[in-house]
């Protein structure tokens, strides 16, 4: 009787009726409920995997810090393909396959420009840090304060995964919790704006681009939207219609989970107000960014090519991955996986004002605006893809210096620069919950302050 109600039990519990609410979706769609659900757990799952190296476990772990009711889901691996796929009950499977070079894409409709990209390997690159691997620059005072503040973290359940502290252009501490080490390709989730701000900037930079320039699509021609400018994307003061909210039939969870090209979802907005007047946080914006770096570099291969043998390889940036949609453009709203010295490598770019390792890559001109507030009298302490300390009436980290500004992602993913301090600071992670990142660095920058003593 006991194993008759059990089984009952799993039977209701896998009905999309009871799943998809339990996991925070709505009844109203039950099909793009299910689309989102299993399309985030194909492509965190493949992405895990073939990119970070967890094993099926973490990932589901990973997945049920949304919500449990992923540990419902079945997801399976095809390892030969290198592929994985989400079922949610009564639906029919989600497939994400890893291409080498390219990461994860979800399998929406035709993939033949994924499909026919021939990436050129990087060589590896022997050196000291940030050039090479070797770090021998380590500060004991440093490093104690960081191993207690992972330590400490791990405790409370925070699930930190790796912190890195860069100051005067070297390591002066980095520390990685069990089964993570620095070659490990951690997830950024909306760090991967930053990056695609500074792709940006590399445009602009090579004469590909004028951050004045409208008129940035043919589809807005012809109505408001040709009045959009490149720095109005940049700041995020773009005007369009973009729903942000991450629910199912959102524009963000299309754009995610369901299209076969993200920045198509963006590029359909109407506006919702002037250009340039108001801020409104859009990852659509920034896969409208990607999409116009992809044509500006003349296409999937040769953008994938440029960005890893023209970008990546001359800052070191060896373990680093930007994954595309399926239509062939980087998803830079979302999906990079890169390992925690690469993302202090970003870092140290912006800190050094577009240079690192003899190659100049953004002008300081650039560097300065992308860490200045935006001209919107609702949100100015936002740059270009990057969020501020000042810029507002207050400081939004009040016990940071104020030239602070920082790349976030979703589970209290950051890489702060604080030029003040000639430093970089790295937290890579999985937090469900608050973080203390303001305590954290603050103690990290007094620990850099104490080691001069």
């Amino acid at each position: 009787m006991k194993k008759t109600l059990l089984v009952l039990l799993v039977l209701v519990l896998l009905s999309p009726l009871v799943l998809l609410p339990l996991m925070g979706l709505s009844l109203t769609d039950i099909g793009a409920n299910a689309r989102v659900g299993a399309g985030l757990g194909a492509k965190l799952a493949c992405s895990g995997r073939y990119l970070g190296g967890l094993d099926a476990a973490q990932v589901v772990d990973d997945l049920a810090s949304y919500t449990p009711l992923y540990r419902l889901v079945q997801i399976r691996y095809d390892d030969e393909e290198k592929s994985a796929s989400a079922n949610m009950p009564g639906m029919p499977p989600v497939v994400a396959r890893f291409r080498p070079g390219l990461g994860c894409s979800l399998e929406i409709g035709d993939t033949r420009a994924l499909d026919r990209v021939a990436v050129a390997p990087l060589p590896g690159i022997d050196g000291a840090w940030p050039r090479g691997g070797h770090v021998d620059t380590v500060e004991p005072k440093v490093q104690a304060q960081l191993d207690a503040l992972l330590a400490a973290d791990n405790a409370a359940g925070r699930n930190t995964r790796a912190m890195v502290v860069v100051r005067d252009g070297t390591i002066a501490a980095e520390a990685y919790a069990d089964g993570f080490d620095a070659q490990t390709p951690l997830f950024g989730w909306s760090m991967g704006k930053s990056l695609t701000a500074i792709l940006i900037g590399h445009l602009e930079y090579i004469g590909k681009a004028d951050i004045a320039e409208r008129q940035l699509f043919p589809a807005w021609q012809g109505d408001g939207r040709a009045d959009i400018s490149l720095e109005n994307m940049l700041q995020m003061l773009s005007g369009l219609d973009f729903n942000e909210r991450y629910a199912a039939g959102s524009d963000a969870t299309r754009m995610l989970f369901e299209s076969h090209s993200a920045a198509a979802v963006a590029l359909a907005s109407p506006l919702q107000y002037p250009p340039g007047e108001r801020f409104a946080y859009s990852s659509g914006t920034t896969n409208l960014l990607t999409r116009l770096w992809v044509e500006r570099m003349g296409g999937t291969e040769k953008a994938v090519n440029y960005l890893l043998g023209e970008i990546l390889a001359p800052l070191g940036m060896t373990r680093t991955t930007f994954e595309p949609d399926a239509s062939g453009v980087f998803v830079g709203s979302s999906y990079i996986y890169a390992s925690a010295r690469d993302w202090a490598r970003l870092g140290l770019l912006m800190l050094n004002g577009g240079e690192v390792n003899g190659t100049r890559l953004l002008s300081e001109d650039w560097v300065r605006r992308a860490a200045s507030p935006n001209g919107s009298a609702n949100e100015p302490r936002y740059g270009y893809q990057f969020w501020l300390n000042a810029g507002g009436a207050k400081l939004r980290w009040p016990d940071l210096p104020a030239d602070a500004y920082v790349m976030s992602g979703n589970r209290k993913q950051s890489v702060m620069v604080v030029p003040s301090h000639s430093a970089v600071l790295v937290r890579l992670g999985w937090s469900g919950g608050r973080y203390p990142m303001e305590r954290h660095y603050a103690a990290l920058l007094s620990a850099l302050e104490a080691a001069n003593e």
